[in-house]
C-alpha cells in the first residue's frame, strides 16, 4: 500500500492556509461590499424579518446567516463574526495538525459557503467554486480525530486522496480545452500570451516584462501552456510514480509563473496544495529496502519515464510543427484543425472518464486488498474493510456526479449520461461539491487584443467640469502607477470592475450602486478605492461619470525609471452622468432593495457588536495584501517555535 499519511496531513494544512486567506480576504471587504451600505448589501439575499420557518428559510437559501437574529445581530456583523470564526479555524488548522478533522473542515466548508451564497456577482469566480469543491473533499480526506500519538495511515486515504487528483485533472483539462472549442483565433494562433499578461484582470508587474518577451518565445509558451494544460493532466494518473513525479514538477513551473506575472488571488495556490495529492510519503523520505531489488525497479521506473515523456515531446514537436528557424527562433504552429480538435474532445472525454475510472479501480482494489490482509486483529481488519467500502461509496457517488458535469465539456456527450445520474446531478450542484468545466474556465476566449478595456469613474461639482479620476486601489487607473502584487488577496471590486469592463453597464447594475455609495460620499465603499490622494476631501461629488479607455502596456525603453507603466486611449463614454437625487437612479436603486427600508434589523446584542467592531478598527488600518502575509508569517513563527521546542 502506498503510503500518504504525511503527505495528506501536508495537503490538509495547506488547505487550511487557503481557507485563512479566503476568510481574511472576504473579511475586510464585507463592509464596502455586502454590509448595509455596500454596494451589494447581503441583507437583500437574506431577510432576517421575513415570514417563513428557520427551516424553510434553510431550505431556500442554506447559510447560517439565519442564524442572526438568534445571536441579536443583523447580516452585516453575521457575517464578520462568520468571517472570523473561519479565519481564526483555518489558522488554528494551520499550526496544529490536531485540527486537520474532518468536523473541522466540514465547519470551513459550511462557513465559507454561507458567504458564498450572498456573494452575489462578486463570488462568480473559479476560486471560490474551486475552494468550496477542495474544501469538501477535505471532509472525506481528513480523518475523525488526532489521538495524542498523531493520526494513522489506512487504507482508505489513497481512496479519498485520488479525489484531489480528480479534480485538478478536470480543472486544467477543462480550461484548456474550451480555450480551443471557444474556436478563439488568438489561441489558435498560439498568440494568446502576447496579449495574455496585457489583458488579464489584475496584471503584476513581471508580467510587463513578460509582455515585452520575443513573440517567438510567447508563442512557444503558449503552445506548452496547451500541452501542460491538456495532455499532462492525463499522467496524474499514471501507475508509474515518477511519471506523476515529473508530471508535479512541470504543474509547479506552470503554477510558479502565472503567480509571478498575474494577480489570481489564493486560485493557483490552492492548485499548488492540490499538486501535493500527485506525490506520497516516500517522496519526503525513503523506506529501507533491498539495495539489488530497489536499483532495478529505480532503473526501470526511470525508464519507462523517459520513454513516457519522450513521447510527449516527440508529440507535441509533431502535432505543434515545431521547427527551428535560421535566425535561432522557433516556430510554432498548430497543426490540426478544429474539426480534428472537436472529434479528438468527443472521444477523449469518455477515454479520459474511462482513465479515471481505472485509476480510481486499482485504487480500490489496493485499499481493500490491504484493509483485508493487513496483520492487526480480525477486530481491527473488519473495522478497516467497513470504513474503506464507506468512503468508496461516497468517492464513486463523487466520481459519478462530476463525470456528469465533465461531459458537458462537448455537447455530444450528454445523450450518452443516464438521465437519473442527470436529475443527481441538479439537485446537489448548488452546491458546487462537483464542479463542471463552465465553473473552472473564465476566460474561453481572449478579451482586449485590440487594448485591455477599463472603466475610469470621474466625478465633478459641476456638470461642465473639471473631472477628476477616482483610483482604485489595485485595478490599473492612473498610468504613472506601478502594477501591484496582491496575491493571494482577493480584490473583488477592482476585479468586478474588469468583468464589467468586457460588457456595458446595463449588464452590470451593481456599478449604478457603487455610483450612488460614492455620490453619498459612503466610507465603507470607498474604503476600497485608493484614499490617499482624495479628489474630492471629505465631501463626495455632486456628479459622477464613468469614460471607457483602452489600456496597452508601455513599449520597452531604455530609461526604466522614467517610463510609465501604461499608455491609454480614450474610446468613449460608458454611463453618462448621475446625481445624487437623479430620479431614475433612486427608483433603480429602490427596486434592487438597495437603499435602506423599514425593514432593516437593529443589533441588539451590544456586548458582541463592540468586540466585532473593536477587531474591525484595527483590520482596517492593515492593507489587505499586508494583513494576510502577516497572519501567515505568524503561523509560520509559531510552527517553527513549536518545532524547536519539541527538539529540546
Amino acid at each position: 500500500m502506498v503510503e500518504v499519511r504525511y503527505t495528506r496531513n501536508l495537503f490538509l494544512r495547506g488547505v487550511c492556509i487557503i481557507y485563512l486567506f479566503a476568510f481574511l480576504s472576504f473579511y475586510v471587504q464585507i463592509p464596502g461590499l455586502f454590509g448595509d451600505n455596500g454596494v451589494l448589501p447581503a441583507r437583500t439575499q437574506v431577510d432576517l424579518k421575513g415570514r417563513g420557518s428557520l427551516w424553510h428559510k434553510l431550505n431556500h437559501k442554506p447559510t447560517v446567516l439565519w442564524f442572526a437574529s438568534y445571536l441579536g445581530l443583523n447580516v452585516e456583523y453575521m457575517m464578520d463574526l462568520v468571517a472570523i470564526t473561519g479565519a481564526v479555524i483555518s489558522f488554528l488548522g494551520f499550526i496544529s495538525q490536531k485540527l486537520c478533522i474532518a468536523p473541522v473542515f466540514m465547519l470551513l466548508w459550511t462557513l465559507y459557503y454561507s458567504l458564498f451564497q450572498v456573494g452575489q456577482v462578486f463570488v462568480q469566480n473559479n476560486w471560490d467554486t474551486l475552494l468550496l469543491e477542495a474544501g469538501f473533499l477535505c471532509v472525506l480526506i481528513a480523518p475523525f480525530y488526532v489521538s495524542v500519538r498523531g493520526s494513522t495511515s489506512t487504507p482508505s486515504d489513497s481512496v479519498t486522496f485520488w479525489t484531489i487528483r480528480w479534480m485538478l485533472f478536470r480543472y486544467m483539462f477543462s480550461c484548456s480545452a474550451m480555450k480551443l472549442a471557444s474556436r478563439c483565433p488568438v489561441w489558435w494562433n498560439l498568440d494568446a500570451l502576447s496579449h495574455h499578461f496585457e489583458t488579464q484582470c489584475l496584471p503584476a508587474p513581471l508580467g510587463w516584462y513578460a509582455h515585452h518577451l520575443p513573440s517567438w518565445f510567447l508563442r512557444l509558451n503558449t503552445l506548452l501552456a496547451v500541452v501542460f494544460e491538456l495532455v499532462i493532466p492525463l499522467l496524474f494518473f499514471f501507475p508509474n510514480r515518477r511519471v506523476r513525479i515529473t508530471a508535479y514538477y512541470i504543474q509547479m513551473f506552470l503554477q510558479i509563473h502565472i503567480i509571478t506575472t498575474g494577480n489570481w488571488n489564493f486560485r493557483d495556490f490552492l492548485v499548488i496544495c492540490g499538486l501535493i495529492a500527485l506525490l506520497d510519503d516516500q517522496f519526503f523520505y525513503k523506506k529501507k529496502s533491498k539495495k539489488g531489488a530497489s536499483a532495478i525497479t529505480q532503473i526501470l521506473s526511470t525508464l519507462v519515464c523517459i520513454t513516457v515523456y519522450s513521447a510527449v515531446i516527440y508529440g507535441t514537436i509533431q502535432i505543434f510543427n515545431v521547427k527551428f528557424a535560421d535566425n535561432w527562433t522557433i516556430t510554432s504552429e498548430i497543426g490540426f484543425t478544429y474539426e480534428q480538435f472537436d472529434q479528438f474532445l468527443a472521444r477523449g472525454l469518455p477515454l479520459a472518464i474511462y482513465i479515471g475510472l481505472a485509476s480510481l479501480g486499482f485504487t480500490v482494489a489496493d485499499a481493500i486488498t490491504h484493509s483485508i490482509l493487513s496483520n492487526k486483529p480480525t477486530t481491527t481488519r473488519l473495522f478497516t474493510f467497513l470504513t474503506t467500502t464507506l468512503y468508496t461509496i461516497a468517492v464513486c457517488f463523487l466520481f459519478a456526479m462530476s463525470a456528469v458535469s465533465f461531459s458537458s465539456l462537448h455537447p455530444s456527450q450528454n445523450a450518452t449520461v443516464p438521465i437519473q445520474l442527470c436529475s443527481l446531478h441538479s439537485k446537489i450542484n448548488s452546491l458546487h461539491i462537483v464542479n463542471g468545466p463552465k465553473d473552472f474556465a473564465l476566460f474561453p476566449k481572449m478579451t482586449g487584443v485590440n487594448g485591455r478595456p477599463e472603466i475610469i469613474i470621474e466625478g465633478s461639482n459641476s456638470i461642465e467640469g473639471p473631472w477628476k479620476e477616482y483610483e482604485f486601489l489595485y485595478k490599473p487607473g492612473n498610468v504613472n502607477n506601478s502594477l501591484p502584487f496582491v496575491a493571494p488577496h482577493t480584490p473583488r471590486l477592482d476585479w468586478q470592475m474588469w468583468w464589467a469592463a468586457q460588457g456595458t453597464y446595463h449588464q452590470n447594475p451593481w456599478l449604478m450602486s457603487l455610483t450612488y455609495r460614492l455620490l453619498t460620499g459612503q466610507k465603507e465603499v470607498t474604503s476600497l478605492l485608493n484614499n490617499v490622494e482624495k479628489p474630492f476631501g471629505n465631501s463626495p461629488p455632486k456628479y459622477i461619470k464613468a469614460t471607457l479607455y483602452h489600456y496597452h502596456f508601455a513599449p520597452w525603453r531604455k530609461s526604466l525609471n522614467k517610463q510609465s507603466w501604461w499608455t491609454r486611449e480614450k474610446v468613449g463614454e460608458y454611463f453618462p452622468i448621475f446625481s445624487r437625487d437623479h430620479p431614475p437612479l433612486l427608483e433603480y436603486l429602490s427596486k434592487m432593495k438597495i437603499l435602506k427600508d423599514e425593514k432593516v434589523v437593529a443589533v441588539t446584542n451590544e456586548v458582541l457588536k463592540s468586540l466585532l467592531g473593536a477587531i474591525r478598527a484595527v483590520v482596517n488600518k492593515i492593507e489587505a495584501s499586508l494583513l494576510l502575509w502577516s497572519v501567515f508569517t505568524a503561523g509560520c513563527a509559531i510552527i517553527m517555535t513549536g518545532n524547536s521546542s519539541g527538539r529540546k
